[in-house]
C-alpha cells in the first residue's frame, strides 16, 4: 500500500514486493487402533491421500507445496528505469536507501549504499533486504532514491510501505505467593500462528535476585522427562503452561526492605522451529510482580507437624521480621487461646528489641481439644515503642487425630 504518491513525474520507478519461503503442505492426522469401530478406515484414507508420504502418513508433513498463506517478511526492491536515455546517477548520491520505522526506532535496512554510475534505460537495479523482525504492531518500510538526470537536474523521491507484523505466540503470566519467600511463575504460552510449530526450548532467565528451578520436568525410571510428553510440537491455537519457581538469593532474602513493592522477576526466553526448520525466537520484556504486603512486622511459619494428637502437646516454629528499614521495634509476644487450641507457656512475655531488617526465630507449644483440621490463631506482637499491636490468625492448620486413630494409621 503506497502512501503520499510523489507528484512530479519521475524517470525512475520504484517497486516494493515482499518474499515468501516455500511451505510445505500439513496436515492433522487422523488415526485409530484395529479393535475401534472404523477399523483400519482411517489408515486407508491416509494412504490413499495424496499429500500424504508413503510409507510415513502420520506424520504432519506431506510433500506438496502449499501457496503463500501470506506476503512475507523479506523486502525485494527494484528500481526500474523508464526513461528512453542513459540517465546518470550522481555518484556523490546513493541510488536508493532503504529505512524502517517502528514505533520505537528508526532502522536503516539498505543492503547497498553505493552509488551506480549509469542506468541504461529499461534496465532494473534488485535489492534483497534481510531483516529480523523484534517488535509487532505498524511497521512502515521508507525507501528514498535520487538521482541526476542527463540535464544535470537533481531529482529526488521516497515511497512509504505499511505493513503490520503480528505476534506468533500470546504468552500470559501470573505469579502465585507462598508461605515463605517463593515466588511461583506460570506461564501460558499460545500457537496463534496457522501452523504448528515445534518447541526447541522456554526457559526463564532471573534476575540477580532470583534463583530459578523449573518444574516442567518428571523422573520415569532414573530419567528425567518432561511433562508434555515426547510430542513437543504445538498445534495452531494450542496452549501450554510451563511453571518455575524462584527462590530469593541469601543476600537479598536476609534484607527484608529490599523484597518489598515491585521487583523484577526475570524474562521469559522462547525458542521455535517452523515445518521447514526456520527457528523463531521471542523474548519477552522483564516481568515484574507486587511483593505481598507484610507491614511493619512479618510472621511466618518455620516448621508445624501436618499431623498431631489430640490432647498432646506439639511444636511450632516461627520467624518474626522486623520489616522496617529504619525503626527498631520492642516487641512483647502474647498467646490468646481458641475453642480448639491451646498455648502452652507465658503470654506477655519480651522478645527484646528487633533491629530494621532483622529476624528472630521462635519454637511455640501448643495442644488441641478438638479433633479434625484446627486453625492455629490467637498470637500477638505488641510494639512497645509505638504502642502498636499486630495481630495473627489462622497462620496454619493441622490435623487433629485420636491417639487410637494415629496408632491404626
Amino acid at each position: 500500500m503506497e502512501v503520499n504518491p510523489p507528484k512530479q513525474e519521475h524517470l525512475l520507478a520504484l517497486k516494493v514486493m515482499r518474499l515468501t519461503k516455500p511451505t510445505l503442505f500439513t496436515n492433522i492426522p487422523v488415526t485409530c487402533e484395529e479393535k475401534d469401530l472404523p477399523g483400519d478406515l482411517f489408515n486407508q484414507l491416509m494412504r490413499d491421500d495424496p499429500s500424504t508420504v508413503n510409507g510415513a502418513e502420520i506424520l504432519m508433513l506431506g510433500e506438496m507445496l502449499t501457496l503463500p498463506q501470506n506476503f512475507g517478511i523479506i523486502p525485494f526492491i527494484q528500481l526500474h528505469s523508464l526513461s528512453q536515455f542513459c540517465d546518470r546517477l550522481d555518484e556523490k548520491m546513493y541510488q536508493s536507501k532503504a529505512d524502517l520505522q517502528t514505533s520505537s526506532q528508526r532502522l536503516n535496512l539498505s543492503a547497498s549504499n553505493a552509488a551506480v554510475a549509469e542506468l541504461k534505460p529499461d534496465c532494473c537495479i534488485d535489492d534483497v533486504i534481510h531483516h529480523e523482525v523484534k517488535e509487532i504492531g505498524t511497521h512502515i518500510l521508507v525507501c528514498a532514491v535520487s538521482y541526476t538526470t542527463q540535464g544535470g537536474e537533481k531529482m529526488y523521491f521516497r515511497k512509504f510501505f505499511k505493513f503490520q507484523v503480528l505476534k506468533p505466540l500470546d504468552v500470559k503470566t501470573k505469579f502465585y505467593n507462598a508461605e515463605t519467600d517463593e515466588v511461583f511463575l506460570e506461564a501460558q504460552i499460545q500457537n496463534i500462528t496457522t501452523s504448528p510449530m515445534f518447541m526447541e526450548k522456554v526457559s526463564l532467565e532471573p534476575s540477580i535476585m532470583y534463583n530459578v528451578a523449573e518444574l516442567n520436568s518428571v523422573n520415569q525410571a532414573g530419567e528425567c522427562v518432561t511433562t508434555f510428553g515426547s510430542r513437543t510440537y504445538l498445534q495452531p491455537m494450542d496452549t501450554r503452561q510451563y511453571l518455575y519457581c524462584l527462590k530469593p538469593k541469601k543476600e537479598f532474602a536476609e534484607k527484608a526492605g529490599i523484597i518489598k513493592g515491585v521487583t523484577v522477576i526475570g524474562k521469559l526466553d522462547i525458542v521455535w522451529k517452523t515445518n521447514l526448520g526456520e527457528r523463531g525466537r521471542l523474548q519477552t520484556s522483564q516481568l515484574q510482580r507486587m511483593a505481598p504486603g507484610y507491614g511493619d512486622v512479618r510472621l511466618s511459619l518455620e516448621a508445624i507437624p501436618d499431623t498431631v494428637i489430640l490432647e498432646e502437646p506439639f511444636h511450632i516454629t516461627c520467624k518474626i521480621t522486623n520489616c522496617s528499614s529504619e525503626r527498631t521495634m520492642d516487641l512483647v509476644l502474647e498467646m490468646c487461646n481458641t475453642n480448639s487450641i491451646h498455648w502452652c507457656g507465658i503470654s506477655g512475655r519480651q522478645l527484646g528489641k528487633l533491629h530494621p531488617s532483622s529476624s528472630l526465630c521462635l519454637a511455640l507449644t501448643l495442644l488441641s481439644s478438638v479433633q479434625g483440621l484446627q486453625s492455629v490463631s490467637g498470637l500477638r506482637l505488641t510494639d512497645t515503642f509505638l504502642k502498636r499491636t499486630y495481630e495473627y490468625d489462622d497462620i496454619a492448620q493441622v490435623c487433629v487425630v485420636s491417639s487410637a486413630t494415629k496408632v491404626e494409621s
